[in-house]
Formats: C-alpha cells, structure tokens, sequence
C-alpha cells in the first residue's frame, strides 16, 4: 500500500493561527509592511474626521494597493476578493477584508499625497544603501487611456454633424408647424426627436472649443519655434554663412479637420504606439537610477515628443531632499535632444549624454574601439556634449540607458500587467501612474536587499 500524507480539512485548530505563520520570511508581502510602518502617513490619517463607523487604516490600504500593482492586480475588485483567496493578500489586510468601494475611493482621494510617500521612499532606498543617484537615465513609454480611440471626435466630423443636426432640427420643426403634421409624424416623438439632436449640438460645440483651444496652444508653441528658426538663420547670414535648406515656413493658425478630443477622457491623445499604428495614450515619463534600476522621478505629459521633458525632470529633482543628491549625468535618447535641454542640464550642473542622432546598429569593429577624438576648444555645452559622446567613456555611460529604463518599463508593463490606466484625467493618471513606479521601487528594493 502507498503511504500518503493524511488530508483532514475538518480538524479545528487546538489554538486560534497566527497571521504572522501563514507567509515565509522573506516574502515580498512582508517586506511591503515593514517599508509602509516606516513611512510617515500623518497627512492621510488626518484626513478621517473620525465620525461614523471605524475606518480600516490607511496603512493596510496603502499595503493592499502596492502589493496589487506589484504583483499584477489593479482591480479593487480583485484586490477585495483576494484578501479572501490570497495568503499574501489576507496577511496584508491582517485578516480583515476592505470592500472595493473602500479601496477606489482611497486610491482616488489620496493620489496628491502619493507623492510624497514617493519621495519617502527614495529615503528609505537611500538609508539602506540601495540607491546612489550617480546617473539616472529618462525615457517615456506609453500607457493606454481609459478610453477607446474610436470615441475621439475630429474637428472636421464635428463641422459635418453640426451642419447635418442643424439641418434636422429646422426640418422637424418645420414639420411640427405644418398643418398635417399629425399624418406627417407617423408615430415619430418631434419633440423628443429635436431635443435629442440639440443635446448632441451642445456636446458638439464643447468638443469644438476644447479643440479650438488646443489650436491655439499649439499655434503658440509653433510661433515661437518659426521665430527661434528665423532668428537663428538670420544669426548665419550675418557670419557670412548659408543657411541649409529652405525657409521655414511661418505656422498656420487655427484648428484642422484632423485634430480630435475623445468624449470619454477628454485629456488623453492619440498617439503612435509600437507596432499598433495609433492609440488613445498617455505619455508616462520616468527617470531611473542606472546602478539600482529605482525610479526617482516620474511625470505624466500629454505631449507625443519628449523633446519638452527635461525641463520637469531638472525641476522636480531641485525639489528633491538634501539627503537625496543630485545626479551627476543625465542619459537620454535623441528625442530628448534639444540645444535648450542640454544648456538647461549645465545651468542644473549636470552632464548630459542624450543622443543627437539615432545609433547605428552594429557599427563597425575599428570605429568601436577607435581613440578619443582630441577635446574641442570651444566650451559651448553642446559641443562639448557630442565629444563626450563620441569617447570610449561617453559611450559606455550611454549603453547604460538602454539596459536600465528599458527594461523596468518592460517588467511594469509585461510582468506587473500595468499597460492601461484605471483613472481618467491628466492628474488622476499622474497619481496612478507615480503609484505604480513605488510599488515598483519596493518590489525592487526588496530583491536588492535580499541579496
């Protein structure tokens, strides 16, 4: 006979199980709790008025969240059923089961505070040795929005439907008015029939100025790079020198048929996605520690070019503690180029390294391993910056970026299952999108210190 280990489900226990028993030591579970009791949560606990039933704290609801997003269960529906099926989950909740209307509204109306709890974070990476902020590399990925594409509306369409619902309003009140409008109807409600159309005429013309509006920012934005343009051409003709190609051509004001709001997040944009054409997107930047793979800065923009991300990055890490210092080199890819953002990097008294033209791929063995070009006279940031670049210690500081930010987008997206947004609007994403880099940092920091 086979000698199996009994199976009794019926047996009660002699005394009542410790929570503290159920998970192994070491258990990423357990190392959530200990960062989270290190944290100072007195901006979110003083925000309960302290009427009405007992609330679950907001530790334990901040420790269900970061285990979920890092471990790949965004859904507060998900997240309240796990504290039933999950060990890990009911150790977090020490036994106790937070609905998912508690934990949605929690997520929602503390996002502003995230952000600190972000940056105490980093403390806490720093006082354990695991972060050094010596070169951080910026890249940008894109989220899906909470939205579908195929609920945008253009300009163009907005000018056809508007004419059309025009035109049928003033026929079916032409109808109502006539004589035999009783035989005309034909069982059709008119009123009901007009009103609905005047509905959609409202929403048309708010869709309408909301694209009107971008147009303006955007003619405002072109002027300015039309006048720098100009300006820097009129600078060569006066050294004597040619301008290459032709003139820029002065921007065209207003909207056109293209541009497009989307009726259901009306702050998200469409915008090309790898391998997929266009999608209803958020752009989602992150700055990432290259020797720890931490995150130490992210932001949300709804801008397709990451040419205008430099500037948020060198202002939030002014921001940042004295505890945490200063980067000394910036890595970045060549969408991030721009003569701007390298001078706005030198006046920030970091050293730049972001590409000014795509790498080639392969490149030959003798131009790999060839000497340093001798150093420029000119002390201008830019030139000094395509030297550095083209230096055996330039290029490999840079080869850094493509093995550190890369890849922690692909975990975030591809292990974590984060690649669409629960929330909709540019700060509510911002919030989320800064709550899924810290579960990020302590699911990292957690392998970090483990050896």
């Amino acid at each position: 006979m086979s000698r199996f280990i009994p199976v009794d489900r019926q047996t009660d226990y002699l005394l009542p199980p410790s929570v503290d028993e159920w998970l192994p030591d070491g258990h990423l579970a357990r190392f959530v709790v200990d960062v989270v009791e290190q944290l100072d949560l007195s901006a979110l606990t003083r925000r309960y008025a302290g009427r009405g039933s007992k609330a679950h704290h907001p530790a334990v609801l901040l420790n269900l969240l970061v285990y979920g997003y890092a471990t790949g269960v965004v859904s507060s529906r998900k997240i309240e059923r796990a504290t039933y099926d999950s060990v890990a989950f009911r150790y977090l909740a020490a036994n106790t089961h937070p609905d998912h209307d508690t934990l949605a509204t929690f997520r929602r109306r503390f996002l502003p505070e995230l952000e600190q709890l972000f940056v105490q974070v980093l403390l806490l990476a720093r006082e354990m040795k695991l972060l050094t902020l010596g070169t951080i590399a910026l890249d940008g990925t894109k989220l899906n929005a909470n939205a579908s594409k195929h609920k945008a509306l253009s300009y163009g369409h907005a000018k056809k439907l508007e004419a059309q619902f025009k035109a049928e309003v003033k026929a079916l009140t032409q109808r109502a008015a006539s004589a035999d409008k009783d035989d005309a109807a034909d069982g059709m409600d008119i009123p009901a029939e007009i009103a609905r159309r005047e509905a959609r005429l409202e929403a048309i013309a708010v869709a309408k100025t909301k694209i009107e509006a971008r147009a303006k920012e955007r003619e405002a934005a072109e002027k300015a790079a039309y006048q720098e343009k100009v300006a820097r051409r009129d600078a060569q003709r006066k050294t004597g020198k040619k301008p290459r190609g032709r003139d820029p051509e002065p921007p065209t004001g207003g909207p056109r048929d293209k541009d497009q709001v989307n009726l259901t997040d009306p702050q998200s944009r469409i915008m090309p996605v790898t391998g997929k054409g266009f999608d209803q997107c958020y752009n989602a930047q992150a700055a990432v520690d290259t020797d720890s793979m931490l995150v130490t800065h992210t932001h949300v923009t709804q801008a397709t070019n990451d040419k205008q991300q430099v500037m948020p990055l060198l202002t939030a890490l002014a921001r940042l503690p004295a505890p945490l210092a200063k980067p000394d080199h910036l890595l970045a890819d060549t969408g991030y180029f721009s003569a701007a953002n390298v001078q706005a990097c030198h006046d920030h008294r970091i050293k730049p390294l972001i590409a000014m033209k795509r790498d080639v791929h392969h490149p030959p063995v003798l131009e790999r391993f060839a000497a340093d070009p001798p150093t420029p006279a000119s002390k201008e940031p830019v030139e000094q910056m395509a030297h550095h670049l083209k230096t055996q210690a330039g290029r490999a500081l840079y080869a850094l970026r493509k093995h550190t930010v890369e890849p922690v987008f692909g975990i975030i997206k591809h292990v974590m299952g984060f690649r669409q947004v629960s929330l909709r609007g540019l700060e509510n994403v911002s919030g989320e999108w800064r709550l899924v880099t810290m579960a990020w940092n302590i699911k990292r920091m957690h392998r970090l210190a483990a050896g």
